[in-house]
């Protein structure tokens, strides 16, 4: 108690106001009246530095229980303190305690995700890298040219799919640490339509799958082109590789006063129930997904997507297949 300096500026103040008192009051009425005025001074003084004593035993076992908190302790009764005047600074010591459980347990969380996580980042890695060192193998060794150029081809698609992934990945990390720059720009659904089937036109083709796209004349909304595109595209793939040969994407995009919408349809296989509510997780890969697939162009597209005040949502069509719906308010959702 003493070791702090307030209690014993106090101390010191009382003491000399009590001789002061003592001297006056002997000085006025006579030495009984001094006695009396000292006596009664002692008491007050006592019973001051004895509740003013077990106020800091009460602190003392406040801040011993807070530091056996801060060690890791949580089984503590602080219900002890919720009289007095240690009952407001307790009330405030359990709030700031609640919210150091929920952020632990949210880094907790965080730190089994992030394990997950890099543990299916050098999963998807490693497959197309384990093939690339097979065929660089086997094209020391091979010497007809036939056979060479068929392994340059695989080798070329592996590497072409190993940076899509690390793109892919980078793309992700970055909006995640709100990083990612999105433009606000008009972007016409005609021209972006464009932008995100043209690079899959050849792999469709050799599907024998038709593409048709019904756009609305004029309809667009405010965006970025380029990352729209890219979550487009990826949608549009994932019907791709779900749609047998000789199917049918079909793409429609339109305007109204609320959204700009674009849908994406197939006549493939559909989307399993099971995997509908995880579909845009992180690297989940659904029941009829391919070998090739990472589990991370929808998830990549849905946060583009909700960057830019949108949503997009999967389903089921009546007639067999997959339905993706991609709309872009023009107000806050």
């Amino acid at each position: 108690m003493f070791r702090n300096p307030e209690v014993k500026r106090w101390a010191f103040v009382s003491l000399a106001f009590l001789a002061a008192w003592t001297a006056f009051c002997a000085w006025a009425a006579g030495l009984l009246a001094g006695s009396l005025a000292a006596g009664g001074g002692l008491v007050l003084l006592g019973i001051w530095l004895y509740v003013t004593g077990r106020r800091y035993e009460r602190l003392e076992r406040l801040a011993a229980d807070l530091d056996r908190l801060l060690h890791g302790e949580r089984l503590l009764d602080l219900e002890q303190y919720r009289e007095g005047e240690l009952s407001i600074l307790i009330n405030q010591v359990q709030k700031l305690l609640l919210r150091l459980t929920e952020q632990s347990e949210v880094l907790k969380r965080e730190k089994v995700y992030l394990s997950d996580s890099l543990a299916d980042i050098s999963h998807q890695l490693r497959t197309p890298l384990t093939s690339l060192h097979l065929i660089f193998s086997r094209l020391q060794k091979e010497t007809e040219g036939q056979e060479r150029r068929r392994l340059s081809y695989e080798g070329v698609q592996l590497l072409d799919r190993l940076d899509w992934l690390v793109n892919a990945l980078l793309k992700i990390s970055r909006i995640d640490a709100g990083t990612a720059v999105f433009a606000r720009d008009w972007v016409l659904a005609k021209e972006l339509a464009g932008k995100a089937v043209s690079p899959l036109s050849i792999p469709m083709e050799l599907r024998e799958q038709q593409m048709i796209c019904e756009i609305q004349e004029g309809a667009g909304f405010m965006g970025d082109f380029s990352w729209t595109a890219e979550a487009l595209g990826n949608i549009v793939k994932n019907c791709m590789e779900h749609t047998g040969i000789g199917g049918t994407i079909w793409l429609k995009a339109g305007e109204n006063q609320l959204y700009t919408e674009f849908v994406i349809e197939d006549n493939g296989s559909g989307i399993d129930p099971e995997d509908l509510p995880h579909l845009f997780e992180r690297f989940y890969k659904g029941r009829n997904s391919s070998d090739s697939s990472a589990g991370i162009g929808l998830a990549l597209s849905r946060m583009i997507v909700s960057a830019q005040n949108g949503t997009l949502k999967a389903e089921n069509r009546q007639e067999g297949g997959a339905r993706f719906v991609l709309r872009f308010y023009k107000g806050v959702v």
